[in-house]
């Protein structure tokens, strides 16, 4: 009878074991699967061969100043999961991240930097078949009153990326901006990446001219005859997110407090200058962490990318876009909802508790007692 029981017990633990398991492979590995698959690339009009890039924006990696140790371990294996089945299951051609790759950028060591950017690596690993470009955030390098050189070259030698680049893939020109430098002010770095700004402005004009033999285009580079998409970390200018909706935009009671020009969004004048300028066709930004979509001069498209991490979403998501050289298509994959992640993890810990309850002998005499009780009322 005792070898019974304990056979019995060993039984139930192994399931137990068993089920937990399950779990936690289908939270942690398997839930991703099914999400990224109910997402598709977005179709245009123009299907011949199409350039398929995918956008992200702040995963704010979190450093040694800040960061605890589990959150940190659960917000990357989360971003780590997320990305790495999105390029198996999409397999974009290019992706782009806005900036605040790191939370701390701005304060890190050089020792504390280089752990976060081997980090970084492992979670954003790609093949050579995907181009990642990785843009500037105010967290990378600071805020314009704590951007140096040192930050900026730092950044710019392990990304490969300078402070205004023109990027062209298949006849699609990306303007990759440094928005933290377009403060205004005429600080050394400031007045580079604007006068860069201006160069390529001057560049994608004469290459949109049909007559480019003119004297002041004859020795300018030339580029894509197509207006460019500009991608930076800080949003153009507007009041507010007022506007914004959508189950990833800001809360209610985020969305009507005033934007600082220069802190939350670019200034008016630097925003002014960039439409001007470059007439694009698009404009994708990150920063404020949340979802918005706005027309400027009611012609100029503007996405605001929310946060890829948990920690500043339920459900973060990231934007497929297909474009041509004429046209483009947008479209928006979210990503599990840590609530749900949450609430199945704790009702397997409520059946594993009950099951174990169950198999207690102080629970099974309990047990005996009610159905005799309930066994007498019904004869009665």
């Amino acid at each position: 009878m005792y070898r019974v029981r304990a056979k019995s017990k060993w039984t139930v633990m192994v399931w137990i074991v068993v089920i937990l398991g399950c779990v936690f492979i289908f939270c942690e590995y398997v839930v991703y699967f099914p999400v990224i698959l109910q997402c598709s690339w977005p179709e245009m009009a123009e299907k011949r061969d199409p350039l398929r890039a995918l956008f992200l924006s702040d995963p704010h990696l979190l450093g040694a100043i800040r960061g605890h140790w589990f959150d940190k371990l659960r917000r990357e294996w989360q971003m780590e999961r997320s990305f790495q089945t999105a390029l198996f299951l999409l397999r974009p051609e290019m992706v782009f991240i806005l900036g605040d790759v790191f939370d701390e950028g701005k304060w890190s060591s050089t020792k504390d930097w280089e752990d976060d950017v081997r980090r970084f690596k492992q979670i954003f690993y790609h093949s050579s078949n995907t181009e990642l470009v990785v843009l500037i955030g105010n967290h990378d390098i600071g805020f314009h009153h704590e951007m140096t050189s040192y930050k900026l070259e730092r950044f710019e030698k392990i990304f490969n990326m300078t402070s205004a680049k023109i990027l062209t893939k298949r006849g699609v020109n990306f303007l990759l901006v440094n928005s933290v430098a377009l403060h205004g002010d005429h600080c050394p770095i400031c007045q580079s990446v604007e006068d860069k700004l201006y160069s390529f402005a001057q560049q994608l004009n004469c290459s949109t001219q049909s007559d480019a033999t003119r004297n002041h285009c004859r020795d300018m580079q030339t580029h894509a005859s197509t207006p460019p998409i500009i991608l930076q970390h800080y949003p153009l200018y507007r009041t507010s997110d007022a506007e914004c909706t959508g189950e990833d935009a800001a809360p209610l009671n985020e969305r009507y407090q005033l934007f600082q020009e220069r802190y939350d969004v670019l200034s008016q004048d630097a925003s002014k200058k960039l439409l001007w300028w470059f007439q694009p066709r698009l404009i994708l930004s990150g920063h404020t962490h949340s979802s918005c979509e706005v027309f400027h001069e009611n012609r100029f498209l503007e996405i605001s990318v929310p946060s890829f991490s948990w920690r500043n979403h339920n459900n973060p998501s990231f934007i497929l876009g297909t474009f041509s050289t004429s046209d483009f298509a947008l479209s928006k994959c979210f990503l599990p909802e840590e609530s749900s992640i949450i609430a199945v993890y704790c009702s397997s810990a409520v059946v594993t508790v009950l099951i174990i309850l169950v198999h207690l002998r102080p629970f099974q005499g309990a047990l005996h007692i009610v159905n005799s009780l309930l066994g007498k009322k019904k004869s009665l």
